[in-house]
């Protein structure tokens, strides 16, 4: 997982594609985004919607360094804005995670 946190650390995108995705993090709605993306039934856990997420946008982002007439940077916003509020869920998992070592004395 931490591979693909190092990744999205490192992704380049249009900084007015990441500014707009940071704004609509504030509305991020778990239930009502993903299923927009990753379609119906159960959701995934964090981990697993998040490379999901990347693979779809990544896909996207090609779309648009091609100029592709079926590009929507609402829908890459959209997808951005998933992928950067589930990020924020998997590191807050990882960091209230306490490595065994320091609750043995």
């Amino acid at each position: 997982m931490k591979d693909l946190l190092t990744k999205l650390d490192n992704l380049k995108r249009p900084r007015l594609l990441i500014r707009a995705a940071r704004i609509g993090m504030g509305d991020y709605r778990r239930d009502v985004h993903l299923r927009r993306h990753l379609g119906h039934g159960p959701l995934p856990r964090s981990s697993a919607a998040l490379e999901q997420l990347v693979e779809i946008e990544s896909g996207m982002n090609e779309q648009r360094r091609e100029r592709n007439a079926g590009y929507s940077s609402i829908r890459h916003v959209d997808l951005l804005i998933a992928m950067m509020a589930e990020a924020r869920i998997v590191r807050a998992t990882q960091a209230d995670i306490v490595p065994l070592r320091k609750c043995v004395r």
